[in-house]
């Protein structure tokens, strides 16, 4: 068996593994990298975040090209080649991890395609293709990932049953499609079929979709996932699954117990993630785990056992790559002896359906169950000029400030390109700007940003475009 050194191992190639292991060597250090893929990208990259966004935008366009007949243009049904769409959405993928691995060489990284686990505190056993090998290392960075939950119900051997990853392969496109899970990877995937011909219905268990989401926007999206799906059923499960030639069989079971069956084509199962711990030899080390099966970490990402580190999903919620990546930065400015801490004011999330849904800082469900005074502004799009030439006026943009020092507090949006527009809000809150730095910086005119402005407006009772005096 080889033997080796490093100064850090860093284990998992995703958006926190690789940012972390890039900048470590920025940094001067000496760095391996461990991962089962040929270059690094990870969930994200591979099976996750860029996949999906390059089949949602294919979903976007055809959606935009049946709209347009509303003002006056009309397209042909489109026609779809599975083979070339497969080949455009894996071609993106190709290109962005290629060009990481690029990148990984040029740092002088040291990249090993296997899988790692701790044999103590500062050797790891590597397993690749070749046999088995040691590293020693001075520190190392966890960064695991997640992956998708499985329940014994849907535990079933069928090629009919898909998870987020099988989904993403676009095999064919069913005559119709069960979603389970009301997430936001159920819905953007379940939009992506239904854009290519499935007829789409949702189960979820609680009363409203995307639970953790600020649902006085969520109420714009599922207004228009209901024009676009065939179904969507809230307070609902599924309680009994079976393979049959047509399809599968799926009972449901409403919020007053009644089942009802029916037969779906195919079914996709989105109802959470998991941490990726098992494996990995954390019981030789002194590394412990909260209720949730999250790995314990300080503010410098420091596990119970000091010389690891642990990143992204496997490090605690929420589990976004963004926030992985930053982590990693946090982890290996720690490691070259720089003073810093993960201690973020806010986090941004980005559901890509369509309209898209953004948010950063505090919600108002937050406010209200933490009893946190605040105040809400907010901005119809029916009353924004670009949102109206795009034809699409059903948006909103949201502030939530602070009564006394009015500073913003939260940030939330409902509409196209949400998600570009959301990195304002979380520069305010992380800036500690108020609605009055809002309302005087200059947007320009006609755009959607504008009204993260004119929502600062409102809270003055100043808006240009919508008449709402300032309450007394």
């Amino acid at each position: 068996m080889s033997k080796s050194t490093t100064q850090i191992a860093v284990l998992g190639g995703g958006p926190g593994g690789y940012a972390a292991a890039f900048l470590a060597s920025d940094l001067g250090l000496e760095v391996t990298m461990i991962d089962k893929a040929e270059n690094p990208g990870g969930v994200c990259l591979y099976r996750g975040c860029i996949p999906s966004k390059a089949l949602l935008h294919v979903s976007k366009l055809i959606t935009e090209a049946e709209e347009a007949e509303n003002w006056g243009v009309k397209f042909d049904k489109p026609e779809i080649d599975l083979d070339k769409l497969r080949d455009w959405k894996n071609g993106v993928v190709k290109q962005l991890t290629g060009g990481l691995g690029q990148l990984s060489k040029q740092r002088k990284i040291n990249y090993i395609q296997g899988t790692g686990s701790f044999l103590d505190a500062s050797t790891m056993k590597i397993e690749t293709d070749d046999g088995e090998q040691q590293l020693e290392f001075e520190n190392a960075i966890l960064a695991t990932g997640s992956k998708p939950i499985v329940i014994p119900i849907f535990d079933i051997d069928s090629d009919r049953l898909m998870d987020s990853t099988s989904a993403l392969d676009i095999e064919d496109i069913p005559k119709n499609l069960l979603v389970v899970g009301g997430g936001y990877i159920g819905l953007e995937l379940g939009s992506v079929y239904s854009a290519l011909g499935s007829r789409v219905e949702v189960v979820e268990m609680m009363p409203n979709l995307l639970p953790g989401a600020d649902q006085d926007l969520v109420k714009y999206l599922h207004k228009l996932l209901e024009d676009k799906f065939d179904n969507i059923m809230l307070k609902s499960k599924v309680t009994e699954m079976k393979e049959q030639k047509n399809g599968l069989k799926v009972t449901i079971e409403d919020e007053n117990g009644e089942q009802t069956s029916r037969i779906f084509e195919k079914v996709l199962v989105s109802v959470g993630r998991t941490p990726v711990t098992e494996g990995l030899g954390l019981e030789n080390t002194k590394i412990e785990m909260d209720d949730k099966g999250f790995v314990k970490v300080d503010p410098q990402r420091r596990t119970s056992e000091p010389s690891i580190f642990a990143i992204g999903d496997i490090a605690g919620e929420p589990m976004l790559a963004h926030k992985a990546s930053h982590e990693g930065f946090v982890a290996a400015e720690t490691i070259a002896g720089e003073k810093v801490a993960f201690e973020p004011y806010a986090i941004p999330a980005v559901v890509f359906t369509d309209p898209e849904i953004a948010w950063a800082g505090l919600t108002e469900s937050q406010a209200k169950d933490e009893g946190i005074d605040v105040e809400v502004s907010k901005f119809p799009w029916a009353a924004s000029g670009r949102a109206t030439t795009l034809g699409r006026s059903d948006g909103v943009t949201k502030l939530l400030i602070d009564p006394e020092t009015e500073r913003i507090l939260g940030v939330g949006i409902c509409g196209p390109n949400a998600g570009e527009l959301i990195a304002e809000g979380v520069l305010a809150i992380e800036m500690g700007a108020t609605a009055k730095d809002l309302q005087l910086t200059i947007h320009p005119h006609p755009t959607l940003s504008e009204t993260v402005m004119e929502s600062a407006e409102v809270f003055f009772g100043q808006s240009t475009h919508i008449y709402r005096p300032k309450r007394k």
